[in-house]
């Protein structure tokens, strides 16, 4: 059987070794690429799993290469698995200045949740952090994580936002993550740095995202919202190993990807799905407004082909995690936001 066809993940520890698998292509690009990889961010979310990405294709190639995980603070276990890591307050230009150069960056420092009523931080993160990183690193290249929430909200029948359609943020955060993603365009265009606009939106494992926020509004016999009735999702370990892989696509002027699944799911259906599965009745509140944050996806599949996992199986293993109670991370994604007003919360990549 395939290793993205399995049937159930039971333990967190067997999730995080799964999102640590480097794809096949991804391993033939570290073959390929030169020099180290600096990791901004690594004590997210998704960057501790990058990290562990990284050094497990390197150390599947046999190649010497530094893995260095930079963050305000990073998992003890990044270290004891080989990653180099660096604690470091992005926001302060003294200590980035300081850190160490490398051929090849992943910034995934960035701040979502925590927009209403602390919108300062927030810019600050967004748009003077990448200009710190921007300046120390403008000779190397960089992948720069963004969001589909820089696009304008689209009806499904729009087919998605396509990576040429101009931006049209909504609110403080998807303002501010344009502002990022300029501060970073400066230096790709105006300083050589090669560079990759990565527009992910709905990154999802076992312990957040869309899908859970779904499916475990159905358990609960709650009813689910569908003031959006559509969404994009992609599987983390499908994003990661894109992210690794645009590596090789940054350029001068910067290139933009969108990063998600190469579907557009209605929720409706989605909480029947789960509703079935948990052979539990649901219930719906809210109306369709008739839009929502989806990305077209042609250009990715173009580049890496379509992700390996399938709906279903993201459907089957977040559903079975629910039922046996696994761990999650408390961090809703509030898909079902179309003013750009976020809770009070902080959030890494």
């Amino acid at each position: 059987m395939n290793l993205w066809d399995m049937e159930t993940i039971q333990t967190e520890e067997s999730l995080d070794d799964f999102l640590a698998t480097p794809y096949p292509e991804t391993i033939e690009m570290m073959r390929r690429i030169k020099g180290d990889i600096v990791i901004l961010g690594a004590g997210g979310k998704m960057g501790v799993s990058l990290a562990r990405v990284a050094l497990n294709a390197c150390k599947l190639t046999g190649i010497r290469k530094k893995i260095i995980g930079v963050d305000v603070s990073i998992p003890d276990k990044l270290v004891s698995l080989g990653v180099e890591v660096i604690e470091c307050d992005l926001l302060d230009p003294d200590k980035v200045n300081l850190l160490p150069l490398a051929d090849n960056v992943i910034f995934m420092a960035g701040r979502k949740f925590g927009v209403k009523g602390s919108e300062e931080l927030t810019w600050m993160i967004n748009a003077i952090v990448p200009y710190n990183v921007g300046n120390r690193y403008v000779n190397s290249r960089i992948v720069a994580f963004s969001t589909g929430c820089v696009y304008p909200l689209v009806s499904f029948e729009s087919g998605g936002c396509r990576e040429t359609d101009p931006p049209d943020p909504v609110g403080e955060y998807a303002n501010s993550c344009l502002a990022r993603e300029r501060v970073f365009e400066y230096f790709s265009r105006h300083r050589l740095t090669p560079l990759l606009l990565f527009r992910l939106n709905y990154s999802i494992d076992l312990r957040y995202g869309v899908l859970l926020d779904i499916a475990q509004n159905v358990f609960d016999e709650k009813p689910v919202d569908l003031s959006v009735g559509y969404v994009n999702c992609i599987w983390q370990g499908d994003a990661i190993n894109r992210a690794l892989l645009c590596l090789e696509h940054a350029a001068c002027p910067p290139a933009i990807l969108n990063v998600t699944g190469d579907w557009m799911l209605p929720v409706k259906d989605l909480a029947e799905k789960f509703a079935e599965i948990f052979a539990k009745k649901v219930g719906f509140c809210g109306k369709d407004s008739g839009k929502a944050y989806l990305s077209n996806t042609a250009r990715s599949v173009e580049l890496f082909g379509k992700p390996r996992v399938s709906v279903d199986n993201m459907i089957q293993w977040v559903a079975d995690w629910i039922k046996m109670g696994g761990a999650t991370l408390d961090k809703p994604t509030h898909f079902q936001v179309t003013d750009g007003q976020f809770l009070d919360e902080d959030h890494k990549s």
